[in-house]
């Protein structure tokens, strides 16, 4: 018998630990299942001076830790065994399943190649309701899509193809379950399958209510499964503005939610579209490639264009006024670009910008045409079914804008912010002049609970084309639009439209006039009030579908330090 020593303040449990007076363990429990019961055990605790034979209950404890471990390591072999077999049994039925082929069956009718979603009977005929039922108007059909789910139950195999936002369920049953193709099948595999529509049974549910009872498949292009699976390189519960799921933004599109609110985007786009043409507006397409500024220096993205200095677009709201003379009111949906350094929720680099200039207007006709054009476009998106389906289910508590908005002044904002508490940048009371910034700005709007139109703005917070308000020339005739949830969705007023004041304003802000010759010209030649406005595309989606961030409303979102894919 040999004595085994422990020392629970200097010894070490590791497997190759002597157990020796100069090389103890830390433990018994370590210590006895390593050695067992045919050993002595001394045990040395902190403060004691010497050695001591290790206590009853404390041997007990140790007995039975050991004991559990046994158990433990005995259940890991069972298990390691069962895996082991049903992973050989696996890979057999896997080479049994490469022998099997499939063909389709000459004897059956041609197949009609008909689109996921198409419902028409007189393209799809009868869906079938049971085998008994005569064949009268029921014909094979041919679907294509990429596989969304697979599920295997009792024998049979249900496969659910996708084709954009379409889906249909397919069940697959006989040799067709026991291919390679189909044992091996993983999400995102192309295939075309070929069969008979059927109605679902009752109390069950697929999409449209019905399912394709396969005779035939063919696989297009596998997709890979284990470790390089689809929902392993990006989880359905990923979180969609997480560097890794943006590294992959090319797969995680193929998920529901991005999918949707890129289609419920082009939706919104549309709609802007309609409801310009409703009001004979007409569209036009600026250049993103430009040498003048629109919205300060500091955000302006240079680039060499053949020797010249110049800039991605801020806006194409100066080019639009240009167009007032020859084509009436115009609009454009074009990209901007913002090199500013914020990494803000509702900031982007580029963004898609919704721009718009009237002419013969006044600054009430300019607000009056903002909570138009909104709440027309709302309108217009939520009778898109699938559309106001998204909004339904990613922003449940989504009410339409009621006119009119809110209007209220900056000067009024500045006094709502001070009697709230609300504090600046500085973390002191907002006064007069102060830019407010995006936390406030956000904190105001929620908790008012209501589209705001946030007027007259400070001369030196704003652009050097704004107009003045006439009554207060400490102001402008400006107009920032806040959405709760979200903040400022659209920015806009009223342009300086006389020349004298236009060169003041060139003046004032330290800006050479000389680059913008074409615009000093709009002043020259039969110059009107007019105005205008910019609305953030991926701002207003953001609101319409509660979405955390911006990025999540972009195809491919761009702002500082991202540039890929």
């Amino acid at each position: 018998m040999a004595v085994i020593y422990i020392d629970e303040e200097k010894g070490i449990d590791a497997p190759d630990t002597q157990g020796s007076e100069t090389a103890p363990f830390k433990s018994l429990a370590q210590a006895y299942l390593l050695h067992g019961a045919d050993n002595e055990y001394k045990v040395k605790k902190k403060d004691d001076e010497e050695f001591k034979p290790a206590a009853k209950a404390a041997m007990k404890k140790a007995v039975a830790y050991s004991e559990q471990q046994r158990k433990k390591k005995e259940a890991a072999a069972k298990r390691a065994d069962k895996e082991a077999a049903e992973q050989a049994a696996l890979e057999a039925t896997l080479e049994a399943a490469k022998n099997i082929k499939i063909s389709e069956d000459p004897a059956l009718p041609k197949a009609v190649k008909i689109n996921i979603q198409e419902t028409d009977p007189k393209v799809i005929g009868q869906l079938r309701k049971s085998k008994d039922e005569p064949a009268e108007g029921v014909i094979r059909v041919c679907v294509q899509g990429r596989v969304q789910r697979v599920a295997k139950q009792g024998g049979l195999v249900f496969v659910v193809l996708r084709r954009g936002l379409h889906y249909m369920q397919c069940l697959l049953s006989g040799e067709l379950t026991k291919t390679y193709d189909v044992l091996t099948l993983a999400r995102e595999t192309a295939m075309e399958i070929t069969g008979e529509l059927w109605e679902v049974p009752a109390g069950l549910r697929a999409p449209l209510n019905r399912e394709l009872h396969a005779d035939y498949f063919r696989i297009v292009a596998k997709a890979p499964g284990g470790d390089d699976a689809f929902t392993n390189r990006v989880p359905e519960d990923g979180d969609p503005a997480h560097s890794s799921m943006l590294d992959l933004r090319h797969l995680t599109l193929r998920h529901e939610k991005p999918a949707t609110v890129m289609f419920v985007r082009d939706v919104l786009e549309g709609a802007f579209n309609k409801a310009y043409r409703e009001l004979d507006i007409t569209k036009v397409s600026p250049p993103a490639l430009v040498q003048t500024q629109v919205e300060g220096g500091s955000t302006l993205f240079s680039f060499d264009y053949y020797g010249e200095a110049s800039y991605l677009t801020q806006s194409s709201q100066l080019y639009l006024e240009t167009c007032l003379p020859s084509l009436g009111d115009v609009y454009c949906i074009e990209k901007s670009f913002r090199a500013e350094k914020s990494l803000t929720r509702r900031h982007l680099s580029e963004y898609t910008h919704i721009e718009a200039e009237l002419d013969f207007i006044n600054f009430d006709d300019l607000l009056s045409h903002l909570e138009h054009i909104i709440c027309r476009v709302i309108d217009l998106v939520l009778e898109n079914p699938t559309a106001a389906a998204a909004i339904e289910k990613y922003h449940p508590e989504f009410k339409k804008p009621q006119r009119p908005f809110m209007r209220m002044r900056y000067s009024d904002a500045i006094d709502w912010l001070r009697e709230k508490g609300i504090k600046n940048t500085e973390g002191t009371d907002h006064v007069f002049g102060d830019d407010i910034a995006e936390a406030a700005e956000r904190k105001m709007t929620d908790e008012i609970g209501r589209p705001i139109l946030l007027t007259h703005f400070p001369v030196e917070i704003k652009a050097f084309y704004m107009q003045k308000e006439e009554a207060d020339p400490r102001v402008t005739e400006s107009v920032d639009v806040l959405m709760p949830g979200v903040g400022e969705v659209v920015g806009g007023s009223m342009r300086i439209w006389d020349l004298e004041e236009l060169m003041a304003a060139y003046k004032r802000e330290g800006i050479d006039p000389a680059a913008y010759f074409w615009y000093v010209d709009q002043r020259k030649y039969g110059s009107t009030p007019h105005g205008g406005y910019g609305l953030g595309t991926e701002r207003l989606l953001a609101w319409l579908l509660k979405l955390w961030t911006v990025r999540e409303a972009c195809l491919y979102p761009r702002f500082m330090g991202r540039c890929t894919p």
